[in-house]
């Protein structure tokens, strides 16, 4: 494998990670949830509890986004229209939050102790899994088909186990950036800070979603 592929592939990788350690410090996410949780609970194991219910919802989210696109990899002759469909996807998506900046009233309606569900659910309609799709489809680009000719159950198999691995990342990254700021906010700032002191990341989130999906489309093409 050439340097330049390594590169490549390297980069993709420390996107997954840096997307995730973005979705960990959004508030949006959730860390605040489980600052609360423990602060109402008066337990500190309240803290790492809440944040692994979080991070699971999360994983469970991206996996459901990212492999059907696992799926329809098999489809190497269509693999430019795929990922540039995509990007145009999460485009869109982006362009959708910047203009319409409501969240989704089903949301409230998930009791804090659900918050596995609460997480699923927050990931998938804020477009946390799309943002991943032109990162994961430019990865599964690299990976070396012999031109489409072998077997689709391998390159199926082999694309699903890398879909599973982009999101168990990418979840790492999260929950380990939302889990130091919300031990940091419990043990030392409290939520007063956060009331105070934090700032709204919705435009900034569209905006990288519109980043992200163009530079899906470009790689493609």
């Amino acid at each position: 494998m050439s340097p330049e592929l390594l590169s490549t592939t390297a980069g993709l990788w420390l996107a997954v990670v840096a997307s995730g350690i973005y979705h960990g410090v959004n508030p949006g996410m959730g860390w605040p949830l489980a600052v609360s949780a423990a602060l109402m609970e008066r337990r500190a194991y309240a803290l790492p509890r809440a944040l692994m219910a979080l991070a699971f919802g999360h994983l469970v989210a991206m996996t459901v986004v990212l492999l059907p696109f696992a799926l329809m990899t098999a489809l190497v002759d269509w693999q430019t229209e795929i990922r540039v469909g995509a990007g145009l996807i999460v485009v869109a998506l982006g362009v959708w939050l910047l203009f319409n900046r409501r969240h989704p009233r089903f949301l409230a309606r998930v009791p804090p102790s659900r918050l596995a569900l609460w997480s699923f659910l927050v990931a998938v309609a804020h477009g946390a899994g799309l943002m991943l799709v032109p990162i994961y489809l430019g990865l599964c680009g690299i990976v070396e088909t012999d031109a489409g000719h072998r077997a689709a159950t391998a390159l199926i198999a082999r694309t699903a186990v890398l879909s599973i691995g982009v999101a168990a990342v990418h979840t790492g990254a999260m929950i380990t950036a939302g889990g130091a700021l919300a031990f940091g906010v419990y043990r030392w700032l409290g939520l007063r800070f956060l009331a105070k002191s934090w700032f709204d990341l919705d435009v900034i989130w569209a905006l990288s979603l519109v980043l992200v999906g163009a530079i899906g489309v470009f790689s493609a093409l």
